[in-house]
């Protein structure tokens, strides 16, 4: 058996989720093996995940699962793990893996690799390649436990559906006050947008607008766009906007098909977050802006000045496609 970690929100599955499951998949169907899916807290879609390529669904529903605990949920995975013998068990790399795939992976005593941007190669061992130094190389790593786990990169397989159905086993579990280290106070959640991490289409700002009164022009960009905005550390840090659309090294890692940068310099550290965009876009009055250098196309000019007048030929040819 082949076990995925598969995360939900309110009830619901992001596009890493079905990512992580689609890899599942087809890692199984190499390997003539069958897909689990694992589900914690509540939620009353779990048996979607069988067009994605789940044969079962363990849908652990405890309301304290509800929200990440790290101690919580690797006892539970380790548990289920353990339970029906899983030979591989896949994560998708984001911030709830990087908190609890350690954690299983020391209670099974199984061999881990995060990052992952391929599917095993069996024909000697179980080989992965892998991303290092923040993306600018590669690593193929080797596992030789028994149990392997594997942490795949968000956005680097893509998400199809497999049209089959999966039989959903609702599961008990006895937890202990000690299991749980973490308690909830308050949550906040930003509605109408595509958030960073599953956006195709992502305009970004940096200290080159100058000011938080500025963002008015990458707001209306990123409308007629229908993007997703994003902004650098020191924007971030300067509380002009707020911290989740951080991206870089030290905030979220995207790969967009399109990401459009205003005013950002580049620098080495921002570039990790963004360097596995499709296409990037930089728009800058540095002709000496680091970015440029990796960019697919570079706008030398005032942002203030070419901004605008993008934004209006965006508009110009939506109006012209929807006429």
């Amino acid at each position: 058996m082949i076990l995925v970690f598969a995360e939900q929100n309110n009830g619901t599955f992001k596009k890493a989720t079905y990512e992580a499951v689609n890899y599942a998949a087809k890692v199984a169907a190499a390997s003539n093996d069958t897909v689990t899916a694992l589900v914690l807290g509540e939620c009353s879609t779990a048996a979607s995940l069988g067009e994605y390529g789940a044969h079962k669904v363990i849908h652990i529903s405890d309301a304290r699962l509800n929200h990440l605990d790290a101690k919580a949920y690797s006892k539970a995975i380790a548990s289920v793990a353990s339970e029906g013998a899983a030979s591989i068990l896949v994560f998708s790399n984001n911030i709830t893996a990087k908190a609890v795939a350690p954690r299983v992976s020391a209670r099974l005593k199984a061999g881990l690799i995060s990052g992952a941007i391929s599917l095993p190669d069996t024909a000697n061992g179980f080989v992965v390649k892998r991303g290092v130094f923040s993306g600018k190389a590669f690593a193929y790593a080797k596992i030789n436990s028994e149990m392997k786990i594997v942490a795949i990169t968000p956005n680097s397989f893509g998400v199809e559906k497999m049209g089959q159905s999966a039989e959903v086993e609702t599961h008990s579990m006895e937890f202990s006050a000690q299991d749980f280290s973490i308690k909830v106070e308050n949550v906040q959640t930003v509605s109408g947008i595509v958030p960073l991490s599953e956006a195709e289409l992502v305009v970004s700002g940096g200290r080159g607008l100058k000011g938080p009164e500025n963002w008015g022009i990458l707001e209306d960009m990123a409308s007629s766009l229908g993007a997703t905005l994003a902004c650098s550390r020191p924007v971030a840090d300067s509380h002009w906007r707020p911290h989740h659309e951080h991206v870089g090294q030290t905030g979220g890692t995207i790969r967009p098909n399109l990401y459009i940068a205003v005013g950002i310099s580049g620098a080495i550290q921002h570039l990790a977050g963004v360097n596995s965009s499709k296409t990037i876009v930089v728009i800058n009055k540095d002709p000496e802006a680091p970015f440029f250098k990796a960019a697919d196309y570079g706008v030398l000019g005032d942002a203030f000045e070419i901004v605008p007048k993008l934004t209006a030929a965006f508009k110009k040819f939506k109006a012209a496609q929807n006429a």
